[in-house]
């Protein structure tokens, strides 16, 4: 097998009011930092020629240590740690990752360096997006945590200090929901299309859930082309509800739009998708009732009474109008 690479010579490393000295195993134990015993740790690192560890010293004071360690069997990957003496770092820790991740680009050869930080740890997500890691995802099961949120960072990223950085490092940390666009669909005797479905008991609209980069609207039209082989055509957005996390799934925004397929003849002539769809079915208020979700029978009865009264888009949490 072969041994790591030796590392370089160490430089002391500068950022601002920022400065990464070279850790010696002389080092006295950093008093009061957090998380770890940071003298036995980065001692530990003295006879690992796969880490390399520096004392951060802001505005002149140590604040703590970080330390890149190159991943076993993962050639160029860097993983990023540090500790922190209480009430001395604050922001200079995301400076001091960001002087690290450099010197792993440019002394070590790394094309990525990551961050594992505790799902429940905000300040440490935080420290690394400062530092132009963007998060990745969550690592579950990891360690004794339970999960670890994953930050990644490339040789070539651009800086986290320019417009294209900071959008980018920003845009991976904003949360995401799910959109889901759905059709309703009314006969000449005012009853609904609804779909009886192959992988859950409750009968549903036509749709779907909207994929990412596309538009509610164009997710509903694809939905009914591919699932039912109709050409749909939009009339307006009825409802836009919001549904709490349910059985499992996460929470998500509703778009129910108005459509038209060409009338009950064309439904007729509807070629189903077998692996989802096993019928659909025209029903009325209380057939509505029977067969679909309790919020789904809401969902349409206040779309249909907006619509009649000619009142545009309602806006509803989980099938209700908000108690505001």
């Amino acid at each position: 097998m072969t041994s790591p690479a030796p590392v370089p010579p160490q430089p002391t490393l500068v950022d601002g009011a920022v400065t990464l000295r070279p850790w010696a195993p002389t080092e006295p134990d950093l008093a009061g930092a957090e998380g770890l015993s940071t003298k036995e740790r980065h001692a530990a690192y003295a006879d690992d020629r796969r880490a390399v560890s520096f004392v951060v010293e802001a505005d002149g004071v140590v604040a703590g240590a970080v330390t890149v360690t190159r991943a076993n069997g993962r050639d160029g990957t860097g993983r990023l740690s540090w500790s922190e003496v209480r009430g001395r770092a604050g922001d200079r820790m995301s400076q001091a990752l960001r002087a690290l991740a450099g010197y792993g680009f440019e002394e070590l050869g790394l094309r990525r360096v990551e961050v594992y930080a505790d799902v429940a740890d905000r300040d440490a997500v935080r420290i690394a997006s400062r530092a132009g890691l963007r998060k990745e995802g969550v690592v579950r099961g990891y360690a004794a945590t339970g999960g670890a949120v994953l930050l990644g960072r490339l040789a070539d990223d651009p800086d986290p200090f320019t417009r294209e950085g900071f959008v980018a490092t920003l845009n991976a940390g904003l949360p995401t929901k799910r959109a889901i666009a759905q059709a309703l669909i009314r006969n000449e005797r005012g009853e609904v299309l609804v779909c009886e479905l192959v992988y859950k008991n409750f009968w549903d609209l036509p749709g779907g859930v909207v994929d990412p980069g596309e538009s509610p609207a164009h997710a509903v039209v694809r939905e009914i082309r591919e699932e039912l082989r109709l050409d749909a055509r939009i009339r307006s957005l009825a409802t836009v509800s919001w549904l709490p996390p349910w059985h499992g799934w996460d929470d998500a925004t509703l778009f129910l739009f108005d459509v038209e397929v060409g009338g009950a003849a064309e439904v007729e002539r509807a070629v189903l998708e077998p692996r989802e769809i096993r019928a659909v079915h025209w029903v009325d208020e209380v057939g509505l009732k029977a067969h679909t979700a309790d919020y789904t029978a809401r969902l349409v009865a206040r779309a249909v009474r907006q619509l009649d009264e000619g009142g545009g888009t309602a806006y509803l949490e989980n099938g209700i109008d908000p108690d505001w």
